[in-house]
């Protein structure tokens, strides 16, 4: 995956932080960025960096042992030198899936790391990406246990949506006009369904637009179609696929199904005892007993395919998708190697932002800069949720919330 001089431009010089598997890296670069160095704390992460790109200078180790004086000391730059800084600031810390600790979280620590290099380096630019449970999250986490009539009012820090806020504020201390939107990876080509809050910072003029989709459902409005799961897998072919395994118990179940169907195509007699305790829980629960359907994009590929409420089986095969098919999902070059264990490898795959998505962030961005952006897409629906671009969503926290900022 060596790339020549001739591939890269000087100008458009990034370091990127929380790289992974390098799928923004790829991306970007595909884009015509070039990456000078990376960051990663992972050490199955880094072996596969340094198994794929080896001619990119690799800072394996926590981001907080990172200074900017460091950085640009290491790689000969000056404040302001680089055209972009990129990074997927680790999720956990805000998925509605976790604790919701927000920035009080050790994870959440370092994204104000993360703050401090941009303000230290001072890049023309800064992209990040997050889930979407970063909208809601607070900068303090109370625990449900300690709320209620019997308990003091929320404080302010502890009122949804307070540690975005702040983060912001920290950007635009230091120069930068954010923009940001929630976007679904199928609508750029990506064969996966897959929502994630991308972030532009812009250290000089206006905010970045957001990204114009290049697909569609249906095709509509001009767009192409989404991509399917055949699309994706045509080219993968495996004699002895490297995959996990659905417990035994579980597989009579995933045997009655066909493409596309889960729990609820079971026999009703049978529904109920498939499903345990999960039968009585709430909520949709329609990753229970997942076969993916060949002309649809996969869901949303999670670290593991074989946990029970987010099955990702193969529609004919009864199996989890293999970690060959989660890269081809995830638009990886077909001969990318993932170092690590089983689980190492799908963990870092189901954390990648999709190469090709990453491309169309990168390509973007260079037209922006460059001057080439058309103005209005609102015509275009980026993702399936409401309220989630900048400017909708900051007007609702501090409507709702009555935030001072």
């Amino acid at each position: 995956m060596k790339r020549s001089a001739h591939h890269r431009s000087a100008s458009r010089r990034f370091i990127s932080f929380f790289s992974g598997a390098l799928g923004l890296d790829l991306g970007l670069e595909n884009a015509g960025l070039n990456p000078i160095a990376v960051n990663e704390f992972d050490r199955s992460a880094c072996a596969t960096i340094q198994r794929n790109r080896s001619d990119v200078r690799l800072y394996a180790g926590d981001i907080r042992q990172l200074t900017a004086n460091q950085l640009m000391r290491d790689l000969g730059l000056k404040q302001g030198d680089l055209f972009a800084i990129a990074g997927g600031p680790p999720c956990q810390a805000f998925s509605t899936a976790g604790r919701r600790l927000g920035l009080h979280d050790e994870r959440g620590n370092v994204f104000l790391h993360f703050i401090n290099l941009i303000a230290g380096l001072r890049p023309k630019y800064v992209i990040f990406e997050n889930v979407r449970g970063l909208l809601s999250a607070p900068l303090k986490h109370r625990p449900h246990n300690q709320r209620g009539k019997d308990f003091a009012p929320l404080e302010q820090d502890e009122l949804p949506g307070g540690a975005l806020l702040y983060i912001l504020e920290l950007l635009e201390k230091e120069g930068y006009t954010t923009t940001f939107n929630l976007y679904n990876t199928a609508n750029y080509g990506v064969p996966q369904i897959r929502e994630r809050l991308i972030f532009f910072a812009a250290r000089d003029g206006q905010g970045i637009p957001y990204i114009r989709p290049t697909h569609d459902e249906f095709g509509r409005n001009g767009l192409q179609e989404w991509k399917t799961l055949r699309e994706a897998l045509n080219n993968v072919v495996e004699t002895k696929p490297e995959c996990g395994k659905f417990p035994a118990k579980r597989l009579k179940y995933f045997r009655m199904l066909r493409q596309g169907q889960n729990w609820r195509d079971l026999p009703l007699r049978l529904q109920r005892e498939a499903m345990g305790a999960s039968y009585e829980a709430g909520g949709g629960k329609t990753g229970f007993y997942r076969r993916l359907a060949w002309d649809k994009p996969a869901p949303t590929l999670v670290t593991r395919p074989t946990m029970p409420a987010t099955a990702l089986c193969h529609p004919t095969k009864v199996r989890p998708l293999s970690v060959l098919e989660y890269a081809a999902i995830q638009t990886f070059p077909l001969n990318y190697s993932f170092e690590g264990n089983m689980d190492d490898k799908y963990r870092q795959i189901g954390n990648a932002v999709p190469v090709v998505f990453g491309k169309a962030i990168g390509t973007h961005l260079i037209k922006f800069d460059e001057g080439r952006l058309k103005d209005d897409y609102s015509v275009y629906s980026l993702s399936r949720y409401r309220g989630t671009d900048h400017e909708s969503w900051r007007q609702s926290v501090l409507a709702n919330q009555n935030f001072l900022f």
